[in-house]
Formats: C-alpha cells, sequence, structure tokens
C-alpha cells in the first residue's frame, strides 16, 4: 500500500504544515498490557460488575456473556478496520476514511464522551477499596487518582507499560482470590447461572426478565469495551498491520475470563439473594475469608483503578491528539492539543482529557453510566456499519486482517446493536442525543463550511507496512 487513506467523500490536500508523529515503541505484548490494564477487568468486577448484580442477580452471569458473545463480532469489526486504517484516532479515523467524514465526526463524539467519562465511573471506586485501610471521601479520592494518572500520562508509553504491567498482576491476583473463595463456598450450582432471580424490596426473589437481560446488554459492553482501545495505540504499535489484530483479540479473550469467571464464582458463592444482589463484594470475600484477606483484595483492586486510570488518560490522550492532527478544532486548539512534550506524549492532549475527568468525578454515576452505555453501543453501531464499505474500492486490495463470515457478522451485529438502543432509559437516549445533536451543528456550521482545512482525516505515512 502506497497512498495515503483519505475520507470516501473527496480526496483532500495536505495540510501545510508538518504533522507531529508518535513513536514506535511498543510490541503485542505491551500493547496488550496497556489495553488490558485499560479494561482493568479487577476494577470493572468490583465497580462496575455490583450494579448489574443489584438489577439483574443471577442473570448478571448470563447478561455479561452475552454481552462477551457481541464482542467477538465487534473486535472482528475492529482488528479489520484497525489494521486497514491503522490509526491513533481509532474509530473515528475508520468510520470516516469508509463511511464519510459526517459519520466519522459522530463516532468521534460518541467516542469522546467515552473517554472522558469511563476514567472517573472508575476512579470514584478507589475510596471504597481503601476502606479497610483509611477513610475517604469518594469523589475527592476519585479526583486525585485522576490528577496522578493525568500526572503518569505525561511519562514515556514504554515505561508506563511496565509499571501497568506490574499493577495488573496484582489486579488479576485480587479477581483469582475471588474466584477460588466463590467456588470454594458455593451455595447454588450452575442451574443459579439461568434462573433469572434477584432479591426483591419484600426480601423474597423476583424473576428477571428477558427485557431486563437486554437493556443491561449496554453495560454488559462497555464492561469489556475497554479491548477496542488497542486501536488507539495502533500509531506506537510496531508492525501495526498484524499487531492491531493481535491485540484486540488477545485482550478481549483475556479480559472476559478475568471478568466472567469471578463474576460465575459470587453467583455461586453469595449466601443468599440479598447478599448477592446488594453487591458488597469486599464483604463477601471476607466473609468467606478474613478480614485480612479482604483487605489485600481491596487494596489490589485500589491499586487495579489508579492503574486503569493511568492507562485511560494515556490512550485517550492519543485521540485528543489525532483529532488535532486531523484538524478537528479553531487553529489554537489544534496546535495546543498536537503538541508533544519531553518523553514523546501528547501533553496538553492528556491534560485535556485527566483534568475534565476529576470534574466529572463529582457528577452523580447513574447518569454517566446511563450515558456511557448508550454511547458505547452507538459507536459499536458505526464500527460495524464502516465494516460492510471495508472491502469496496480500493479496501478490497489493502493488506489488512480480513474477519471470517462477511458481512454476515457487520450485519447481525448492527441489527442486535440497534435493539440494545431502543431498549434504554429515555433519559440516558436524551442526553447522548443532545450532545450528539450539538456536534451535528457544529460540523454543519464550522467543519462542513472549512472542508479543504478541517477534519483532514489521514493516515501517518510509516502506517503501511
Amino acid at each position: 500500500m502506497t497512498d495515503t487513506l483519505r475520507p470516501v467523500e473527496t480526496a483532500l490536500p495536505q495540510a501545510s504544515d508538518s504533522p507531529q508523529k508518535l513513536k514506535r515503541s511498543i510490541g503485542v505484548v505491551g500493547g496488550t498490557l496497556l489495553t488490558l490494564s485499560c479494561v482493568t477487568p479487577a476494577s470493572t468486577l468490583f465497580v462496575i460488575v455490583p450494579d448489574l448484580f443489584g438489577s439483574l442477580g443471577t442473570a448478571t452471569a448470563l447478561t455479561i456473556a452475552i454481552g462477551s458473545l457481541l464482542c467477538v463480532a465487534v473486535a472482528f469489526c475492529y482488528s479489520e478496520l484497525g489494521t486497514l486504517i491503522p490509526s491513533a484516532g481509532g474509530e473515528y479515523a475508520m468510520v470516516s476514511t469508509l463511511a464519510g467524514r459526517l459519520a466519522g465526526w459522530l463516532v468521534f463524539v460518541l467516542s469522546l464522551l467515552v473517554v472522558v467519562i469511563v476514567p472517573p465511573v472508575i476512579a470514584v471506586g478507589t475510596a471504597d477499596y481503601l476502606a479497610p485501610v483509611v477513610q475517604l471521601d469518594p469523589s475527592l479520592t476519585g479526583a486525585g487518582v485522576m490528577l496522578l494518572a493525568t500526572l503518569a500520562g505525561l511519562l514515556d508509553l514504554r515505561a508506563n507499560a511496565w509499571i501497568t504491567g506490574v499493577f495488573l498482576v496484582l489486579e488479576v491476583i485480587a479477581a483469582a482470590v475471588v474466584a477460588v473463595l466463590g467456588f470454594a463456598h458455593g451455595h447454588r450450582g450452575p442451574g443459579s447461572l439461568v434462573s433469572m432471580q434477584v432479591a426483591g424490596a419484600d426480601g423474597h426473589a423476583d424473576t428477571v426478565t428477558a427485557m431486563l437481560v437486554v437493556s443491561g446488554l449496554a453495560i454488559a459492553l462497555f464492561i469489556t469495551q475497554g479491548f477496542s482501545t488497542a486501536v488507539y495505540l495502533s500509531e506506537e504499535l510496531e508492525h501495526p498491520r498484524r499487531n492491531v489484530a493481535r491485540t484486540v483479540l488477545a485482550t478481549l479473550a483475556i479480559s472476559t475470563v478475568i471478568i466472567l469467571v469471578p463474576v460465575v464464582a459470587i453467583t455461586f458463592g453469595a449466601s443468599d439473594l440479598a447478599q448477592l444482589t446488594g453487591g458488597d463484594i469486599g464483604s463477601m470475600v471476607t466473609a468467606w475469608s478474613n478480614s485480612a484477606v479482604g483487605a489485600f483484595v481491596s487494596i489490589c483492586v485500589a491499586l487495579a483503578i489508579i492503574n486503569a486510570g493511568i492507562v485511560m488518560v494515556i490512550q485517550n490522550s492519543r485521540v485528543m491528539f489525532a483529532s488535532a492532527r486531523d484538524k478537528a478544532w479553531p487553529q489554537p486548539v489544534n496546535d495546543a492539543f498536537s503538541k508533544l512534550g519531553r518523553f514523546g506524549s501528547p501533553w496538553v492532549a492528556t491534560l485535556a482529557v485527566g483534568v475534565p475527568g476529576a470534574a466529572l468525578c463529582f457528577v452523580n454515576l447513574d447518569t454517566l453510566y446511563g450515558v456511557t452505555g448508550v454511547s458505547v453501543t452507538g459507536m459499536y453501531l458505526l464500527v460495524a456499519v464502516a465494516s460492510l464499505l471495508s472491502r469496496r474500492g480500493h479496501h478490497r486490495h489493502t493488506s489488512a486482517w480480513r474477519m471470517p463470515l462477511w458481512p454476515v457478522l457487520p450485519v447481525l451485529l448492527i441489527a442486535v446493536l440497534a435493539y440494545v438502543l431502543t431498549q434504554q432509559e429515555t433519559s440516558y437516549l436524551l442526553w447522548t442525543g443532545g450532545i450528539t445533536a450539538v456536534a451535528t451543528l457544529y460540523w454543519a456550521l464550522y467543519l462542513r463550511p472549512r472542508r479543504e482545512t478541517r477534519w483532514l482525516v489521514s493516515l501517518p505515512e510509516d502506517a503501511r507496512d
């Protein structure tokens, strides 16, 4: 491949200034460690999964399993598009190139919602798991974690890969301890995974409906969502044409096991439905063992959350960097976001992701969960649409990893994701839709009239290997 990929609508001229380039410095192992840390399996298990236990009870594991199966199809789409279009812009670069610039702009806005909201959602849970050692305010602690992660994000990427790798080992150990203890203290068998029961307000068992499971799929997709962020590192991965796909698929497989196995163990090990629905995993661990083990697991989870914050800020800043390089903003903003610091990291873009994330730690978590679930589902839907267009024109002959069962998988994925969106709460749809509407106005009033100088989505030249 020798040509630079451009949006399908028109061939655009290169910007007169030479864009900054990220340094290729990590392989599949480093990329997988960073991406797994972004999925942050243990902190997801301890911070987000308890909310699913509260609404879905024994159906939680089944819902996550269904979401993981959907994510296999999503991973195939990301793997093909990420190797076809290896850009730090991730989803928006892929969709812009294949489905047009407006579609790419909308998927960028959805991804921006995700990258800004997810880190503080995870960070707020830190205080709960530091409680065995010290009592802290959740919002203030979350904001502190975000600021710490922002400082770490300014360092060299290779150094951060090692730091996050050490933390990742600790969180895998914590998840393993929970799984072993849960299975060892089983109060129910495999049949409970499909019994679809949750503790009602009166303490008696209520039936979980199929529609409730479908509505929970948006959060289930959110639980393993981090695997897709491997494409954000595609400009820093060596040999991206083959390593992006390997990183995406390896991350999804490993994270699903780390999350789903403990969820099954917790379902088996909870003494009753009330304990399961309460979702206090730390208390369950203490009851299954002793306070020392409970404190150890809690500290490991707290470290995992800090680790997740670091990696999310690193990866999300790459999206902001790429948007500036592709001229998404007024020129002073583009100049700022595209600046690289002493360690080769986009330092202004890192601050732009981390500082607002600290502020969001003081926003209602339910709203953040809901908007994120809708945004992730909508983003996956647009990526699936782009994957249907990945084999037309000259893209048909471009060297890239190709998914099996194309175009059946993208078509089925589009249908399922569209249905999942219809089952989400109206308020979350309105919040996300309102933000998307404002973004569309920005496109219509600012970007489109300046189409020759703004939103120039392209690939770095050294991605053509």
